[in-house]
């Protein structure tokens, strides 16, 4: 089909895959309809559409933190209007690997806490789980309600130059951006109704409900009443929007740490009818903060004494602690094992290639390619604690080269993979983004999967660097039943 308007009439597909183009102005079928929409909309009905928008996040608090900006910290997540489309047939494959996927992680974290089997038969070496820095060794025997560590997951995927979905690393702690997913598409259907009658989009508006009932089925002793409550570290925390907003949606108290208190081995909230037993507690906060008496002794976000309650099973945690092994972006690298191990499959989702410095031959190749590749910290998230070799200068190399001979374990390596791009409105006009997707797996009683996910979109032009810590928007995400 080949069409062309004023609206995307500079358009340049460039060389890698373009979500909407198959070719210069050969638009792909499933955004036919899209496009016929902008073609009778033109570039001033859409900057009002945009400007409503704008206006619309910005009244109802839609913001994120950025701790190091001095020009205020607070600010609409950027939101570009253009959605990324997502055919049936293509999710359908998304959805079974990330459905392996949680299957293994989880079976993985049982095994490390319990028998090891994966480290007896060598599949992952003893040192990379004893060295992981959110493995949890006081928790070995600990058997956590109905057997599930990661109840929350938010699974980062690219596509490469085929179009080719990769998994880049796993969320297993507190995966953040779904707020973002539910007001985006509440914002679209208020601004662009015409368009939502022209698709067949699958609804994402029962995630809070999915969310609720996970939390609700891992109460402790099987309680048909279960207290929930969502644990947040306060106002400052750059995700405090998405906490308060979750906690709303569910219909349940969100708490900071003091009006939390442990007696008895079981955590009481306190109210203004006296103390109420808690059950579940959806924790935003990592483990080191959790509880002064096992952790971080400096911590005044958690709750003295949680931990023994937790342990005695008198209250659940989700995500529960010592998850983060599984985030470890040097653990990342043997989830293909893992599935191929607890499950007797073939990924269906594969990796992008890894390097492990912590390997002498990877680490010798690693150290003669620093200016080729991605290299990135184990344990850091955001996109701070990376190179990307090819925009990094000469001093920035040699800084990284020295922090992987100083301490191997923490980085891993991995190729310039060009992230598939999709239209986005930028400066006026409209140009290729780089683009990722985090889908969000809730793991209950049955496994959940909202249709689509977080689209980010690295605003800037030529990054790679999709985080909104680094200039980074989103985009909708319809996942469309026409194949």
């Amino acid at each position: 089909m080949n069409q062309s308007n004023a609206f995307f009439s500079n358009y340049e597909v460039g060389e890698f895959y373009d979500e909407m183009f198959e070719a210069p102005g050969v638009i792909r079928s499933h955004y036919r309809k899209l496009f016929e929409r902008f073609s009778e909309m033109g570039l001033d009905e859409f900057e009002r559409k945009r400007a409503l928008v704008d206006n619309t996040l910005l009244n109802q608090g839609v913001t994120f933190t950025v701790y190091s900006d001095n020009k205020g910290t607070e600010r609409i997540f950027p939101f570009d209007l253009i959605p990324r489309i997502i055919p049936a047939k293509e999710w359908d494959h998304v959805e079974r690997g990330l459905t392996q996927r949680i299957i293994a992680l989880n079976l993985f974290l049982h095994d490390i806490y319990h028998e090891q089997r994966i480290v007896k038969e060598k599949i992952v070496p003893e040192e990379v789980v004893r060295s992981a820095v959110h493995f949890r060794p006081e928790f070995m025997g600990f058997n956590v309600p109905k057997d599930i560590y990661i109840h929350i997951c938010g699974t980062d995927l690219i596509r490469d130059r085929d179009g080719n979905y990769l998994v880049l690393e796993d969320n297993g702690r507190c995966p953040s951006g779904v707020s973002y997913v539910l007001e985006n598409r509440q914002v679209m259907k208020r601004v662009f109704p015409k368009l939502f009658a022209r698709h067949s989009v699958r609804p994402i508006d029962d995630y809070a409900q999915e969310l609720l009932n996970l939390l609700r089925y891992v109460a402790p002793d099987g309680n048909p009443d279960p207290t929930v409550v969502l644990l947040t570290p306060g106002i400052y925390n750059s995700a405090y929007y998405e906490h308060s907003f979750l906690a709303r949606s569910m219909g349940i108290e969100i708490v900071v740490g003091q009006d939390l208190v442990v007696k008895n081995d079981c955590v009481y909230m306190k109210t203004t009818k006296g103390l109420k037993k808690v059950d579940v507690i959806y924790r935003r906060i990592d483990d080191d903060f959790l509880d002064p008496l096992v952790f971080r002794k400096d911590s005044m976000l958690g709750v003295p004494g949680i931990v023994n309650a937790y342990r005695k099973g008198n209250v659940n945690l989700a995500n529960a602690i010592g998850t983060g092994v599984a985030d470890d972006k040097v653990m990342y690298y043997f989830v293909p094992q893992m599935i191929k191990f607890y499950l007797g499959e073939e990924p269906i989702l594969p990796n992008v290639p890894t390097y492990l410095t912590m390997f002498d031959d990877d680490r010798k190749y690693v150290l003669d390619h620093i200016p080729e590749l991605v290299i990135k910290s184990a344990n850091e998230s955001g996109g701070y604690g990376m190179l990307i070799g090819p925009h990094a200068t000469h001093e920035q190399h040699e800084k990284f080269r020295d922090a992987i001979l100083k301490n191997p374990r923490n980085y891993v390596a991995q190729p310039v993979v060009q992230l598939s791009r999709a239209p986005a409105f930028c400066d006026g006009t409209i140009e290729g983004r780089h683009i990722d997707l985090r889908p969000y797996i809730l793991y209950g009683e049955k496994i959940t999967i909202i249709p689509g996910g977080l689209t980010r979109v690295a605003l800037r032009k030529g990054s790679l660097v999709v985080n909104s810590s680094q200039g980074g928007g989103s985009k909708e995400t319809w996942v469309v039943d026409e194949n």
